[in-house]
């Protein structure tokens, strides 16, 4: 019988990651879950952009779905379009559209991104710190 994986994500640790040439570029998160972590074939972020920042254009290895808790953003997609979102939202993001998210509130947006693979990687537009890559992804993803 499988057990249930429940985590607090408030108590989780979140890391710092910003932009190594653009000072907008900056967010902090979490791994909720992960292949192996908690989950067998989903990954779960936890994060948060604080006003005038945002997460960077990137592209994710697998299809993403993002839930808005708390805060306001514009979701920009490399087509050229925008779209507002804000507590309550959720939107999907297929692989491997390029988007970012920016933080156009007076509050810190907070959002849970669900990925459908147990590991992934971002490719980021900007090399990001840390560690001066523009790689990133689930703790997991070198196998």
């Amino acid at each position: 019988m499988a057990s249930v994986f429940v985590v607090a994500t408030g108590d989780l640790s979140r890391a710092k990651v910003g932009g190594v040439d653009d000072p907008t570029v900056a967010w902090a998160g979490a791994f909720a879950t992960c292949g192996g972590h908690g989950a067998t074939q989903s990954s779960t972020i936890v994060y948060e952009i604080e006003p005038g920042r945002r997460l960077g254009w990137h592209t994710d290895a697998t299809e993403e779905t993002q839930y808005i808790l708390a805060g306001a953003g514009d979701l920009r997609m490399e087509d050229g379009s925008i779209h507002q979102v804000g507590p309550g939202s959720v939107f999907v993001l297929p692989t491997p559209v390029r988007h970012d998210l920016v933080n156009t509130g007076q509050e810190t947006l907070r959002a849970v991104a669900f990925f459908a693979a147990p590991m992934f990687t971002q490719t980021f537009d900007n090399a990001m710190l840390p560690p001066n890559v523009h790689v990133l992804g689930t703790p997991n993803r070198d196998g």
